[in-house]
């Protein structure tokens, strides 16, 4: 009977609630349990909502080498050469449709483009968002007047209850074109279509010849939902919506309780 960690060869971890938490802080248990399976032979990665510049501090503090999955899916990028292996932005036309939106709603607007955080201007939400993700601010003013190319992602910041109206207004006029989801209760993110944390952690498996059957996936928020339904062993956290318990095959601790560090221990030792 095979082990566990010869059963699975590529573990996916959601970041922000799932390797961290609001303190935005690996634990040692997490980073010890990370280690331990990549040195079993398992490949670790992130699969994160994240610009790849928010995320690679994490990468390299977990030292990890596989390719990260970043922008919810729209990008694959080398965190040690930072090679991108994939990249579907936004087009451009429908981008400046969803600003035109959101702006005569006057809701606050993340563009990203190059690795780069644009904003009309620094405000409250702005810097909420700048605070979370630890990247500079870039204040452009008239977003749809600066905006010349196709953005990687777009999020919309906002009040809990006024996201989850924007979020549902934004699927059903963008349904067939965008891919529209929620990583944290103020965000509302924007992508495109063939974009999702599944569709680029299939893309990765492709790339590094891994099958589908053989990956572990952990999320807890309603973007993490598809990877974890997708993967061949996919995890709730504990504190994860319900989204992601319904379609997961089991449930860990949550992220204070080090639920990452508990399904990576039973993997290696299983």
């Amino acid at each position: 009977m095979s082990s566990p960690s010869s059963r699975y060869k590529l573990v996916a971890l959601d970041l922000d609630g799932t390797v961290i938490s609001t303190d935005l802080l690996v634990s040692p248990r997490v980073k010890a349990a990370v280690r331990q399976a990549m040195e079993a032979g398992m490949v670790v990665t992130l699969a994160t909502g994240r610009m790849f510049r928010a995320a690679l501090p994490y990468a390299q503090e977990l030292e990890l080498r596989a390719p990260l999955i970043c922008y919810q899916g729209a990008m694959i990028k080398n965190p040690e050469d930072q090679r991108v292996l994939y990249h579907q932005p936004v087009p451009l036309h429908l981008a400046r449709q969803v600003l035109q939106v959101v702006q005569e709603q006057g809701l606050h607007v993340n563009v990203y483009l190059d690795d780069q955080l644009y904003v009309s201007e620094i405000n409250r939400w702005a810097q909420a968002y700048a605070n979370i993700a630890r990247v500079p601010i870039n204040a452009v003013g008239d977003l749809s007047a600066f905006l010349k190319a196709d953005p990687t992602k777009m999020v919309i910041v906002s009040d809990p209850p006024v996201n989850d109206v924007v979020s549902r207004e934004l699927k059903e006029r963008f349904r067939d074109v965008l891919f529209i989801t929620k990583s944290y209760p103020i965000f509302c993110e924007v992508a495109h279509p063939e974009c999702s944390k599944s569709q680029a952690l299939a893309r990765l498996c492709d790339l590094l010849g891994i099958k589908q059957h053989e990956t572990v996936a952990v999320g807890d928020n309603a973007n993490d939902a598809d990877m974890v339904e997708w993967a061949g062993l996919g995890v709730a956290m504990g504190n994860a919506t319900q989204e992601v318990l319904d379609v997961a095959q089991m449930v860990t601790g949550t992220v204070q309780e080090d639920g990452v560090a508990r399904v990576l221990e039973g993997l290696v030792g299983g």
